[in-house]
């Protein structure tokens, strides 16, 4: 005969299988997606991140370990415009998975349906690793995060029609935190405004766009091409007429040469996170941008 606990346990196996089998094996390239996905699919969906904050995404291997998580994904979500264009084609061709092959729904590339900025008039591979869809580094745009959360829900309503409540009631939660943390970000960073800056390489482009600072250059003398000695000068000898305030890295960047310039210019040296989890403030979407405004701020000061 069957105790009392023997017929909770009994019930609890049930539930928590059928929790296993209703979860969504979700594969993201980067932890913004991560963040995004969590934030609207909750406990419907495992997620899996290929890549961490303190990693160029650019330059990633197609490695085995991330082939054997591709091949079991209902969904993936990744940036787009050539972004993952040296690991994630790979990865999805010796996965062997249909459902997450280009055209499907469970295939996401987030940059083919938000507004991209600095994208080339003309692409010469003489210019370095310009990227001909534009700017790749969308998690740093309001506006493009905002567009990314409803298309990430629609597809995962689409993949999981049971779950479509939950997905509509956690997109409008998320829709209404967001729209209220874009309003107070520009009021804190309003004293950014017209502010100059070098950035390593144009991972901030966005939000800089979005707060209003002014990228004077790059440490880098072209896209993808690390800092040289002679462009590291070049830079002292520009800022006599044009000076600038801050001279940015992300998280993933050496950080020698920003600061021998930080030295040479007298000016801060400052490394922002590149995406989620780049720093110890950055947990999440929301505290990512608050800590790359909190940064900049704190170094003007």
């Amino acid at each position: 005969m069957k105790t009392p606990i023997d017929v909770l346990m009994a019930t609890l196996l049930v539930f928590v299988t059928t929790l296993a089998h209703a979860a969504l094996d979700v594969f993201t390239c980067s932890p913004e997606w991560g963040s995004l996905v969590t934030e609207l699919a909750g406990p419907r969906a495992s997620i899996f991140v290929a890549t961490t904050a303190l990693q160029d995404v650019h330059r990633i291997q197609a490695r085995p370990s991330l082939i054997a998580h591709a091949r079991t994904a209902d969904l993936v979500v990744c940036t787009g415009a050539d972004l993952e264009v040296g690991w994630m084609p790979m990865v999805r061709n010796q996965a062997g998975n249909e459902r997450i092959q280009a055209g499907k729904p469970g295939f996401l590339e987030v940059a083919s349906i938000v507004p991209r900025i600095e994208v080339p008039a003309s692409v010469d591979r003489a210019l370095g690793d310009v990227h001909p869809m534009g700017n790749p580094h969308i998690q740093f745009g309001p506006k493009q995060i905002r567009l990314a959360a409803g298309e990430l829900a629609r597809r995962l309503i689409r993949i999981d029609p049971a779950g479509e409540v939950e997905y509509q009631t956690r997109l409008a939660d998320f829709t209404r935190r967001w729209d209220a943390a874009t309003q107070r970000w520009a009021r804190e960073g309003a004293p950014l405004q017209g502010v100059a800056v070098i950035q390593h390489h144009k991972n901030f482009s966005y939000l800089f766009e979005f707060l209003g600072l002014r990228q004077v250059n790059s440490l880098e003398p072209k896209p993808g091409v690390e800092p040289t000695s002679a462009h590291l000068r070049e830079l002292v000898e520009n800022q006599k007429s044009d000076p600038v305030r801050l001279i940015i890295r992300a998280s993933y960047q050496s950080p020698d040469a920003s600061e021998w310039l930080a030295q040479h210019l007298s000016v801060p040296a400052l490394m922002l996170p590149a995406t989620v989890g780049g720093s110890e403030g950055a947990t999440n979407l929301f505290t990512l941008f608050d800590d790359c405004i909190h940064r900049m701020l704190s170094a003007l000061k």
